[in-house]
């Protein structure tokens, strides 16, 4: 089974109504619902496409900018090696964390702070996803980014696809989204 077929697999098997404590009964559609605080719960269809684009295999140490409900992280996790998920509401943070724990993930490191920082102590990271559209590229990941590493994330309106190759950073826009924004110091 290849990387895209395992992600499908763990995808296929994620009850996203785990991470909703609204909208329960509409977890099945394919749209992003309110979680609090200003913040969603992106579509499941887009989930899975972002995960996809970023390649991960059973060794990826990936870095997650928005842990929000936990349903991305989720997903990643079940896809890598370990996850760094930073999150910068408290709330969400503190109930993303319980929610994943009580589900069984146990290869997750959390952060409550500024995700557009990144997380310096950790890095460099094969992947990083993230799920809030900055208004520029923050240099901060981007230093965090390992070498041969991929980054998913919404610019503005688009979803970019950034690689890291040889100190050379190409960026492909792949579709238009629409994200919360990215709130940080970058």
């Amino acid at each position: 089974m290849d990387n895209k077929e395992r992600i499908i697999k763990y995808y296929n098997d994620l009850d996203r109504s785990c991470f909703m404590d609204e909208y329960k009964e509409q977890s099945h559609m394919d749209n992003p619902f309110p979680i609090g605080f200003g913040q969603t719960i992106s579509q499941p269809s887009l989930v899975l496409k972002m995960t996809i684009l970023l390649d991960l295999d059973k060794n990826s140490k990936v870095l997650e900018i928005g842990t929000g409900s936990g349903y991305q992280t989720a997903l990643l996790s079940k896809a890598s090696k370990i996850v760094y998920t930073v999150e910068r509401i408290e709330e969400l943070h503190i109930r993303s964390k319980e929610r994943l724990t009580r589900l069984g993930y146990t290869n997750i490191k959390y952060k409550l702070g500024d995700g557009s920082s990144g997380w310096k102590e950790n890095a460099p990271y094969d992947r990083i996803m993230v799920t809030a559209s900055a208004s520029k590229l923050p240099n901060n990941l981007v230093e965090q980014l390992a070498p041969n590493g991929k980054m998913v994330i919404p610019v503005g309106t688009d979803l970019i696809l950034m690689t890291k190759t040889n100190g050379e950073i190409k960026k492909e826009v792949i579709t238009k989204v629409i994200f919360v924004s990215l709130v940080g110091d970058y």
